[in-house]
């Protein structure tokens, strides 16, 4: 940070060096030589839960954990309308140390600085909400506690969730004081709700190449994922010539490329994750070959032309090699963008911070998709990833970069309040 950066943090009383304390203090708490091991509903998420809430007992704010096991801090102002800041401590195995945590400790530094500056008592009331298993590296489901508050809760589905342990959800979450099907009543958190920040580290190589700390994040991605099974004939490797081959495989690895042509022509992602073959020996030709397809764009229409371009290209691919191909469902979600009042607030505390500013949307998905949906004005801050790289110990964000993100939010929260109020 410049030096009148820092002065300006000093003289409102916020203190970014704080955050990259706290968040060190975290990471030796909560992470091992392979890196951060906060999974959902473990004790040592339990222990990144008892850090934040020694930190918030510092301040005049009311702590509490919803329904669904969400924690909610909350910071009483001059109007019951709610302004929320978000994110999550829990993280994927191994995973690094900001994903999510620095969403929750730099929102509690904003705090303090609100805290501080009115007294007690802010213009609107200031929520700090750390959502429960963001991350659904436990039971596969993304957003859960974020999901319950918007209303995209199904308890009979949630009720078949079991960890690689044979661990039930609903077991998991008793454990944590949670009764699985109490926890759509987590609704009712919303009812006062403004407005939704949410600072996270982009996860992605586009400012670090554009050499920019922040972004102003324009939405998340809409998502479709789909299973691709190829019907062929298993044959023997050695007596059956390559033209009267069909070769499941074969069909299924043209259309493994064909999907790059299809991103780069719609301005979207596409991949292919898994790839399963039966019978599954090294003397067979494959009869059956199943793929799994993720496509991701801002454009709901675009998604759908790429979707379509995929099925065509697979039944293309399937009729050239003497196969048929089967499309499965796997999970589909549609492009949510932001607020747009809100993104304008959020470039321009951005310019408050550093003299340039970028918009992008998020291909990974975030809480802010679930508030987002739930009809609650929202906007995200990004900043910077080195490498691009997250989900993994080595993610990282060089530290000054942390700290204006620190001073960006802390901006943007402003604007935010004065927003709300401005809309009476």
């Amino acid at each position: 940070m410049s030096g009148g950066e820092v002065a300006e943090s000093t003289r409102t009383g916020l203190d970014p060096a704080r955050t990259v304390a706290e968040l060190k203090e975290l990471r030796q708490l909560t992470g091992d030589e392979d890196g951060a091991q906060r999974v959902a509903f473990t004790d040592t998420w339990l222990k990144a839960r008892a850090f934040l809430k020694e930190r918030l007992a510092e301040l005049p704010v009311e702590v509490h954990q919803d329904p669904a096991g969400n924690l909610w801090a909350t910071l009483r102002g001059e109007s019951e309308r709610e302004l929320l800041i978000g994110g999550h401590l829990d993280s994927v195995p191994n995973g690094g140390w900001l994903d999510g945590s620095l969403n929750v400790l730099a929102g509690l530094e904003v705090m303090r600085r609100a805290n501080a500056q009115y007294g007690g008592r802010p213009p609107v009331t200031l929520c700090l909400v750390d959502w429960a298993d963001e991350e659904g590296a436990r039971f596969g489901r993304s957003l859960y506690g974020s999901s319950a508050a918007s209303g995209h809760f199904d308890v009979a589905e949630m009720t078949k969730l079991t960890d690689r342990d044979g661990v039930n959800l609903g077991d998991a979450l008793a454990r944590v004081g949670v009764k699985l099907e109490d926890a759509p009543q987590a609704r009712d958190e919303l009812k006062n709700a403004a407005a939704y920040l949410e600072l996270h580290i982009e996860q992605g190589p586009m400012l670090e190449r554009l050499g920019l700390p922040l972004g102003a994040v324009l939405g998340t991605v809409g998502v479709e994922r789909h299973t691709l099974t190829f019907h062929g004939q298993a044959a023997h490797a050695g007596s059956t010539p390559m033209n009267v081959r069909r070769d499941a495989f074969l069909a299924a690895a043209r259309l493994g490329q064909e999907i790059y042509a299809i991103a780069e022509r719609h301005g979207g992602v596409c991949t292919v994750g898994s790839v399963k073959t039966w019978p599954g020996i090294v003397t067979s030709v494959v009869e059956r070959c199943e793929i799994t397809l993720d496509q991701r764009h801002l454009d709901a229409g675009k998604l759908a032309a790429m979707w379509q371009d995929a099925r065509e290209a697979a039944e293309r691919f399937a009729q050239e090699g003497g196969c048929t191909v089967e499309v499965g469902k796997l999970w589909n979600i549609e492009p949510i963008p932001f607020h747009p009042e809100l993104i304008d607030a959020a470039e321009a505390a951005i310019l408050e911070t550093v003299p340039t500013s970028h918009r992008l949307p998020s291909g990974p998905l975030h809480d802010a998709a679930e508030v987002a949906r739930a009809g609650v004005p929202t906007v995200m801050l990004f900043v910077q990833s080195l490498r691009g790289i997250s989900h993994n110990k080595i993610e990282d964000t060089r530290e000054e970069h942390i700290e204006l993100s620190v001073v960006a939010l802390d901006r943007l929260t402003d604007r935010a309040m004065a927003w709300i109020q401005g809309r009476g």
